[in-house]
């Protein structure tokens, strides 16, 4: 039988596995009960699997039936913290913690590879790491789990690292994206604090408004970017959060606000750190008011091997024929730490349409979204995918 048809043969055993996951999502590097679920769904097969040390990780390993190098498989575990809003019958449990993203159906998947790959072992020429990760969702998941040494697993480096993630929009269901290079962008965060002399609102002239001079810095960071870098090699600057003061009537001592930073280069990424603190303390000292500003380093970009990027996609047109996979024309601005793997080891992340069949892909809730739903068909696909990916590079 093909991935194709086994994989649909454990459809049921998949999409129970997933609800269940979906019912009790778990947040951040600790994920007990998902970790336990994971371990149930590998149990009976031929693996080697270790638990994490410091996050509730698995890592499997399957020996093939003759030696050669090693493969990765990446699935995400872990949900975010929003109160689900959807009538389903598996709907979370957990009062402010939802499946959002996902995870839940990354994981029933990989966990869906390892039986397909256990079922056919002796055909592989080399090792199969499974990286089961917690903390995708800003806690460095994937940095906590090569420093416990996933990528040496099986005894050597792997010589290519696949990953998948579904999209609840955007793509019609069961349609697979990537591209060569960059596919996601670099994630950074820039603080501000704006540090005036508070006073009356009827004054404004005995004190050094803060408010003024930060809502003028971050109209000052857009036109910074539009005119201080190139548009073929994107730069975005988001500011998501402004506090300052209690009153309508009372400038206050301070002003702070937060941002979101997106990058697809390295340079950018440091000219945009520099050019962001030079715009606003020269906005700070020309009102005469200090300030703070730093810089937090989120995840890098995502940037999939030329080679490894071409490969997913010939499995992809052998596995399922032709019209089931397209390159996409640009990367996405959201962010992965499976950009740490692939600063490692060479491979390609791809995205799957789960966007359920009865919804416009173009006004459905995207990931993140309270009311954002999975479709169950996508699993045996991706299933499929996973372990064809490594099937393939072994042979």
């Amino acid at each position: 039988m093909s991935f194709t048809e086994s994989a649909r043969d454990m459809r049921d055993e998949l999409v129970q596995l997933r609800h269940s996951l979906h019912t009790t999502p778990e947040l951040g590097l600790h994920l007990p009960r998902t970790q336990e679920k994971v371990l149930a769904a590998l149990d009976g097969l031929p693996l080697e699997v270790k638990t994490g040390a410091s996050l509730s990780s698995v890592t499997a390993v399957l020996r093939g039936g003759r030696p050669g190098p090693a493969v990765l498989l990446r699935g995400d575990m872990d949900a975010l913290p929003v109160a689900e809003k959807n009538d389903l019958p598996y709907v979370s449990q957990l009062p402010g913690q939802m499946h959002a993203c996902g995870h839940d159906l990354h994981t029933a998947m990989l966990a869906g590879a390892a039986r397909l790959l256990s079922a056919r072992r002796e055909e592989l020429a080399g090792d199969v790491i499974f990286m089961f990760q917690p903390g995708e969702e800003g806690h460095d998941g994937a940095k906590h789990m090569i420093a416990e040494g996933v990528l040496d697993a099986a005894g050597a480096r792997p010589v290519a690292a696949y990953g998948m993630h579904v999209v609840s929009a955007m793509l019609p269901p069961g349609l697979f994206a990537s591209r060569p290079g960059p596919i996601m962008a670099a994630a950074d965060t820039f603080l501000v604090t704006v540090k005036g002399r508070g006073g009356h609102g009827s004054s404004p002239h005995r004190s050094l408004d803060p408010i003024a001079a930060g809502c003028e810095m971050v109209t000052a960071l857009q036109t910074m970017v539009t005119r201080g870098f190139d548009v073929f090699d994107p730069v975005v600057v988001t500011v998501g959060s402004f506090h300052g003061g209690s009153a309508d009537n009372v400038i206050p001592d301070e002003a702070r606000f937060e941002a979101t930073v997106r990058t697809f280069s390295k340079d950018n990424r440091t000219k945009v750190k520099r050019r962001l603190v030079e715009v606003v303390r020269g906005i700070a000292a020309a009102h005469g008011l200090e300030v703070e500003a730093s810089f937090g380093m989120g995840y890098p970009v995502t940037v999939n091997d030329d080679t490894e990027a071409g490969f997913v996609a010939r499995t992809a047109d052998e596995l399922f024929g032709p019209g089931r996979y397209f390159v996409s024309p640009q990367p996405v601005m959201g962010s992965e730490d499976f950009s740490y793997v692939l600063e490692e080891v060479p491979g390609a992340f791809v995205f799957l349409g789960a966007c359920p069949a009865d919804r416009d892909p173009a006004t459905a809730p995207y990931n993140h979204s309270p009311e954002a739903v999975f479709d169950d068909a996508v699993l045996p696909d991706g299933a499929a995918l996973y372990a064809s990916l490594a099937h393939a590079r072994l042979s």
